[in-house]
């Protein structure tokens, strides 16, 4: 086992090079080979009407006129051990890890995704819950009782909450329980200062992501139950006497958890790379709203810093998914 975690480490640092060459590759080599120069790459980093000296001080920081692999060198130092910039009559550091420096706001990019990084939390852990227990359960009875009225209902109102988009259920869930009638609250509060009005406040957006995400769960657990209850050793653990909950939910829940490890891994760790539409619609100040802010400010270091941050928790998420599946099948540890 601790073999097989070093080795899926090991991929996962690399893993991470790559995403870095390649997030780097996106906002420093397309650029140069789509024709423009060191000067109108600069000019993206200040804004509107920038003056010559703001273009060449943006280039010397950035070292927009040195080869690329001096500028790779210098991008991964500075998520690694921090950069310096230099503003004319001072400079400011930039602290490890390094994400970027917006010139446009004077702001470090790492402390403002670290500071809405517990909204993002908040957002994604409280959904996934809700998704994830209500989407097997509702998976495991209709694979129980296949084309039965519970069967047929869930599985229309799953194929309904997969196919409505965010934005519609979002606003609907805000009409009907914040005004017209205001169950829930509008304004976020942190969980370490009121519980119970932190959950009041998300519980809407939970809904209508677990609305989302469970349908898919749902479907994904009644194929691979209705699948797996058939097989040769779900009969032969019932003719040991074993009882049927033990069988459904140790053998055959167990057998059919792959597909649905994987897609729950690759769902959190998207959204907690930022869960734009969901954060915009329910007004939430997370990391999504920030790449949506840095998209309008055409603000360069703040989507780098967002898609550098949604690639790590993707590949954290590919890890993670990993070790669960040598949990949930030995057989895996061996491969």
């Amino acid at each position: 086992m601790i073999s097989y975690i070093l080795r899926r480490t090991f991929a996962a640092v690399i893993l991470l090079l790559v995403v870095s060459a390649v997030t780097f590759a996106i906002f420093f080599l397309l650029p140069r080979l789509a024709g423009q120069t060191a000067d109108q790459l600069a000019q993206q980093y200040i804004g509107k009407s920038p003056s010559k000296a703001d273009i060449i001080a943006v280039k010397q920081n950035l070292g927009l006129d040195q080869p690329l692999y001096v500028q790779y060198w210098h991008f991964i130092k500075g998520i690694v051990a921090g950069a310096t910039y230099d503003l004319g009559p001072t400079s400011v550091h930039c602290d490890a890890p390094c994400f970027g420096y917006s010139f446009k706001t004077h702001e470090q990019v790492w402390p403002q995704l670290t500071s809405r990084m517990p909204v993002t939390l908040s957002l994604a852990s409280g959904a996934a819950i809700l998704w994830l227990l209500s989407g097997v359960t509702v998976g495991v009875i209709s694979a129980l009782k296949p084309r039965s009225i519970f069967d047929r209902t869930f599985m229309g109102v799953a194929l309904a909450g997969v196919s409505l988009p965010m934005f519609f259920t979002g606003n609907l869930a805000i009409l009907l329980f914040v005004f017209k009638w205001p169950i829930f609250g509008r304004t976020y509060v942190p969980f370490t200062e009121n519980p119970a009005q932190w959950a009041n406040t998300l519980f809407p957006a939970w809904c209508s992501l677990a609305l989302l995400y469970s349908a898919i769960y749902a479907r994904l657990t009644r194929s691979g139950m209705l699948e797996t209850m058939n097989e040769d050793f779900i009969r032969t653990a019932r003719a040991k006497g074993l009882g049927e909950g033990t069988v459904v939910v140790r053998h055959g829940l167990r057998a059919a958890l792959t597909p649905i490890i994987t897609v729950f891994g690759m769902d959190i760790g998207l959204l907690l790379g930022g869960a734009v539409i969901t954060e915009t619609v329910f007004s939430l100040d997370g990391v999504g709203a920030y790449a949506v802010q840095g998209i309008t400010d055409n603000d360069l270091p703040k989507i780098l810093g967002v898609t550098m941050l949604a690639a790590f928790f993707v590949v954290i998420a590919n890890l993670l998914v990993d070790l669960l599946y040598a949990a949930a099948d030995p057989r895996v540890r061996l491969s």
